[in-house]
């Protein structure tokens, strides 16, 4: 991607996707990848299709076997280490039960595990509240390629590994929306800390293109990939209002 582009949208599956890459070349990896929860639900039989519509669940992009996911997180990590510069730091939101399985496999390519951190969502459905504990939170993993710190645009304030938002906001979705799409607010506060102006925001499970308005938000430029074709123009459309907000 030349400096003077701002984004660049690729809609194909993330393995073929990074064919079109060059090596050493994103400085941060800000992505909402498949939790291979899909068949695991469906097999709890949790009737959450019925509660909600669009859920992620019957999408049949989750679908996975969990030695197939395993695997195509493998191959995911493998290029994301070939396509990152030395210090590029990963942003990956996970499933809690997948973690480890994740933490092996960054560090299989040569990803130094800094921390696991927490979203809370003050906002949650309250979906089967008197049956269970109301599900309001998120893993998210940190990561460094073959360095132990990078970018932290801290400004001399504390950090924790505790965010917390509201869920995403209906004007956030008025060209479209996903079934796990992530507030801009959150993805924000990532961009911001872990990147520099200038700097490329990759996203190989991009969905809505929210990790895309974060960062052009910010002033860096973006790569965002998704199989999905629907899913690429809500993208573009999002993208390009961001672009024409800030001219």
């Amino acid at each position: 991607m030349s400096k003077e582009k701002s984004y660049h949208i690729i809609n194909a599956d993330c393995l073929e996707a990074f064919q079109q890459m060059e090596n050493d070349s994103v400085d941060l990896i800000l992505t909402d990848p498949p939790y291979n929860l899909g068949l695991f639900m469906k097999n709890r039989a949790t009737n959450l299709k019925a509660m909600r519509p669009n859920f992620f669940g019957a999408a049949g992009w989750d679908d996975l076997d969990f030695e197939d996911w395993k695997e195509s997180m493998d191959k995911m990590f493998e290029e994301c280490a070939r396509v990152s510069r030395i210090g590029a730091s990963v942003i990956m939101f996970m499933s809690i039960i997948k973690v480890e399985t994740i933490i092996k496999i960054a560090e299989k390519h040569g990803f130094y595990y800094k921390t696991t951190g927490i979203w809370h969502k003050q906002n949650p459905m309250p979906r089967n509240m008197n049956l269970h504990f109301i599900n309001s939170t998120e893993a998210w993993i940190y990561f460094i390629y073959k360095k132990r710190t990078s970018t932290f645009n801290n400004n001399g304030k504390a950090i924790h590994d505790f965010f917390e938002t509201s869920v995403t906001p209906s004007g956030e979705k008025k060209f479209g929306k996903h079934p796990t799409q992530k507030p801009v607010a959150l993805l924000e506060t990532f961009v911001e800390l872990l990147s520099n102006e200038g700097d490329v925001v990759f996203d190989p499970f991009m969905g809505s293109g929210s990790t895309g308005v974060a960062a052009l938000k910010h002033n860096r430029r973006f790569i965002g990939v998704d199989l999905s074709e629907e899913y690429c123009e809500i993208s573009q459309k999002r993208l390009e209002t961001i672009c024409q907000e800030k001219n």
